[in-house]
């Protein structure tokens, strides 16, 4: 057994290895015997006073201020004014983890000046370039050999535990297999960002939504790449946000900056997490203002069927996903009809026994269209069910239909786990959250007991399947609960582990 220390990188962090100390042994049990033996004193780096708590405060407050303007149709402020009445909400969304069913591993050996890798990752390309650069050698010179990724959901697209093995197994002249624990992915991955939305409408006489305020504030991916960034990319506020398609007279979209405190990375549809939650649980809430059902609501704020280009409203880059929008257009007819077919699958509009509700949420995201029905029961002491859920899915042309099938089944649980739990904290620089006892997912006596799916049959262009159920399911989720108990869910997760409990009381739910 021995010790070899890999030095610290230097920002930005990219997909560089860490950095620390390595305990090479002949087996992996030996190993994490001897990393449990090492006294190791550690710097706490620029962020060592990072507080997870204290942020979401600061986040709020900026998200709170005027901010930049990156869309915008009519006047807002004139028709806030006008109004007969005003709402506004604050939603926040926590960091996340992906917490692939198999932790990052992969196995490095050299021979002759090249290296030769075997590692589950998402993207050999960019693994091949982060180890061709980390090691100083020609690309032509790194073999990448993919393995099943045991899971991934965004994880395995950063190589930076292949990295790792690569410079280990240089170092000691030896193949070397890294392996992460559970406990070393929760601490130390690329986690989702946090995120604090405020949003404003205002109704006029007749309870018609005459404008829409959207302002989101969120540490930005980018600044993983590059050191200091605080402003939300363009990239990234096509995830849900620049891409509103609500058809309200004024509109406007605002962003406010915020530093990265944790490396920042992709997690399953990315921004569109916060985005479809703050937007589609804020449309709801409009609807109850107006005393109207939420998804007729919902179908007046897209409005008719139209081709949205956001560009035309001061997006200044759109890029639809790789997209052109002249193949893959934003549709508000595709939206409206996942939402009818999946509100006629659940029955909207049923009666329904006391403390069970339906909440209906719909997204457009990597260029198709998904609607959900969550089915809640909620008791009086605040025990939470879901009897059922219904998905519609329009991805376009599809060729394996069980396939979609399984992959909105499994975006919406990966939606609803992080709504009902995922929540990663930090204290004093570190993350707390080690396992699964303090990482909570959703288990399978919790999951619906009934799913169904519909794929609407289209020959459009095929679209996303994976990534495009996860952003309605927290919202569905949330939209049911009120329906069912009357407490509106604005901040996730809903079993929280600052011990909150957002079901317990009404006044702990925002």
């Amino acid at each position: 057994m021995r010790t070899v220390r890999l030095a610290s990188p230097q920002a930005p962090a990219a997909f560089k290895a860490l950095g620390g100390v390595a305990v090479i042994a002949r087996d992996t049990w030996s190993a994490i015997r001897g990393r449990e033996a090492l006294k190791v004193t550690w710097n706490a780096g620029p962020n060592g006073d990072y507080d997870s708590a204290t942020f979401a405060q600061t986040l709020r407050q900026t998200a709170n201020q005027p901010g930049a303007v990156r869309r915008n149709r009519g006047d807002v402020a004139a028709a806030f004014e006008q109004a007969a009445q005003r709402l506004s909400a604050d939603y926040y969304v926590p960091h996340l983890s992906q917490s692939p069913i198999e932790p990052p591993a992969a196995t490095a050996r050299w021979e002759g000046g090249k290296v030769a890798c075997w590692a589950c990752v998402q993207a050999p390309q960019a693994a091949r370039r982060a180890m061709a650069q980390a090691c100083g050698v020609d690309e032509e010179d790194v073999t990448m050999h993919v393995t099943w990724l045991g899971g991934a959901f965004g994880r395995k697209s950063k190589p930076d535990f292949v990295v790792e093995a690569a410079l280990l197994a240089r170092e000691v002249g030896q193949p070397v297999k890294v392996t992460w624990t559970r406990e070393d992915e929760l601490r130390h991955g690329y986690y989702h960002s946090v995120s604090a939305q405020h949003l404003e409408g205002a109704l006029d006489a007749n309870g018609r939504c005459t404008a829409f305020l959207h302002r989101t504030v969120f540490p930005p991916i980018p600044s993983t790449f590059k050191a200091g960034l605080e402003t939300p990319s363009w990239g990234e506020l096509r995830l849900g946000a620049s891409d509103n398609p609500f058809a309200v007279p004024n509109l406007r979209l605002e962003t406010g900056n915020a530093p990265a405190k944790l490396r920042i990375g992709w997690l399953r549809s990315v921004a569109n997490v916060y985005h479809a939650f703050a937007i589609q649980s804020f449309a709801a809430e409009l609807a109850a203002a107006a005393g109207r059902d939420p998804k007729d609501y919902l179908l007046d704020l897209i409005g008719p069927p139209r081709l949205i280009d956001p560009r035309d409203e001061g997006v200044e880059e759109y890029d639809n996903y790789g997209s052109p929008l002249s193949e893959y257009p934003i549709d508000t007819g595709r939206m409206r009809k996942v939402i009818d077919i999946v509100a006629q699958m659940a029955g909207w509009g049923r009666k329904l026994p006391k403390g069970r509700g339906l909440g209906i949420a719909m997204h457009r995201s990597f260029v198709s269209y998904v609607a959900t029905v969550v089915e809640v029961e909620v008791s009086e002491d605040g025990q939470l069910a879901i009897p059922a859920v219904w998905s519609a899915i329009d991805a376009g042309t599809v060729v394996n239909r069980r396939h979609v099938e399984a992959q909105v089944e499994g975006g919406t649980l990966y939606g609803l786990s992080n709504a009902l739990y995922g929540e990663i904290t930090a204290e004093q620089g570190a993350v707390v959250q080690g396992n699964f006892p303090d990482w909570r997912v959703m288990r399978i006596h919790e999951a619906p007991r009934e799913f169904t799916v519909h794929i609407v049959e289209s020959d459009a262009p095929p679209g996303g399947v994976g990534e495009p159920p996860t952003p309605p399911a927290a919202p569905a989720l949330t939209n049911a609960i009120f329906a069912a108990s009357g407490r509106r869910i604005r901040r996730l997760p809903i079993f929280g582990t600052d011990g909150r409990d957002r079901l317990a009381s009404p006044t702990q739910a925002s």
